[in-house]
């Protein structure tokens, strides 16, 4: 993470958490009373969203920390709920909703700790599994270097059994997870995407080496583990590339350490694509067969979704089976050709995860795989 602005909401410039990050920054900070300061400054930017990634400004979260996976109707969601602890991302991936759903984009971390606490703690007294994640509008742990959240999280959800974590990430930084009693509540989860994707839309992340290979760190600390092909690209000789990414993936982590396996295929705002073609001019990864889908997103053709997806599960379960393997926003047409089933046909996609949250994290009921 390279931060060149440091700015400081007023309201929490007092705060030991926003001294501690200031420390160890060591970037000049300037103390704002109004967040509209800090937007105007990187608006002012020749290219906001890409220097959006290197300003910092620590806030307090003046809403909700605990919010409900924004899904829609039309396409299967997985009853995830999302922690808030921060907004936008320090990488630069080409395909990236959050481009286009800050205005402007730019680092925001939350130190009012002590609201987030008490919305976890009221979240984890209630009845029936939850599946908690920190990576919905950021990636989970480009934040470790200089806040250590996350190991306080993990450290939380240790000491309960009706939750699990999930830490969604395309960097490596789980060096200061590896050494802690984390009773297999929290799951290290990566996206991952074959290195073609990976070399020309995702810059500044991990490589896929670098990534398994922290998978395999997880895994032998006793994590369990997750995994996540979102977005799934089109483009000729994917499948086969996609298989070898799979089997790369199993030969670094134990199918019995794998908790679940996402699938989805790429997708997107009509508005995300002109920052696309301005921003990574030499992708063409919105040049595939799309037509518009029923949320509005432009979407693969379902026949051509269809046969990839299917082809990557089939490549997944044939070397592992048992493992929870869903899809990200699909309808049931897609789960039936990909998967051979339909969610409601499981009690749901929910429900699959539940279980699969029981039996590899002890949640619950369910058994514990050690």
């Amino acid at each position: 993470m390279k931060i060149a602005a440091l700015y400081i909401d007023a309201q929490v410039a007092d705060r030991p958490d926003t001294r501690r990050i200031c420390r160890r920054l060591g970037v000049p900070a300037k103390t704002v009373a109004n967040a509209d300061d800090v937007y105007a400054d990187v608006a002012a930017a020749e290219d906001p969203i890409g220097s959006g990634k290197q300003v910092l400004f620590l806030t307090r979260n003046k809403g909700a920390f605990l919010k409900d996976c924004p899904g829609t109707r039309h396409y299967t969601c997985c009853g995830y709920r999302i922690l808030h602890i921060g907004s936008y991302c320090t990488m630069d991936c080409s395909y990236c909703i959050l481009q286009a759903y800050f205005h402007p984009p730019v680092l925001q971390y939350y130190v009012n700790h002590e609201d987030m606490a008490s919305e976890l703690e009221r979240c984890l007294s209630e009845p029936g599994i939850q599946r908690i994640g920190t990576g919905e509008f950021t990636d989970s742990l480009i934040w470790e270097p200089w806040t250590g959240l996350s190991r306080t999280l993990v450290l939380r959800f240790a000491h309960q059994d009706r939750a699990v974590l999930e830490l969604k990430t395309k960097t490596v930084n789980i060096n200061g997870l590896l050494d802690i009693g984390h009773r297999r509540k929290t799951i290290l989860a990566w996206s991952l995407n074959t290195e073609r994707v990976i070399r020309s839309e995702e810059r500044g992340t991990a490589s896929l080496n670098a990534r398994l290979r922290a998978a395999a760190q997880g895994a032998q600390a006793g994590y369990p583990i997750a995994f996540h092909f979102d977005p799934v690209v089109i483009t000729d000789g994917c499948e086969e590339d996609y298989r070898q990414v799979v089997e790369r993936l199993f030969a670094a982590v134990p199918s019995e350490q794998i908790v679940w396996i996402s699938l989805g295929a790429f997708r997107f705002m009509p508005d995300l694509k002109p920052v696309i073609q301005r921003r990574f001019p030499d992708s063409r990864i919105v040049y595939g067969e799309f037509i518009a889908g029923l949320d509005g997103k432009a979407r693969y053709f379902k026949p051509l979704r269809m046969q990839v997806l299917q082809s990557l599960a089939q490549a997944i379960l044939r070397r592992a089976p048992q493992t929870c393997v869903y899809l990200c926003m699909e309808d049931d047409e897609v789960w039936r050709h990909a998967l051979g089933f339909t969610p409601a046909e499981r009690g749901g996609l929910a429900r699959m995860l539940d279980e699969a949250a029981e039996w590899h994290c002890g949640v619950g009921s369910g058994p514990r795989r050690r």
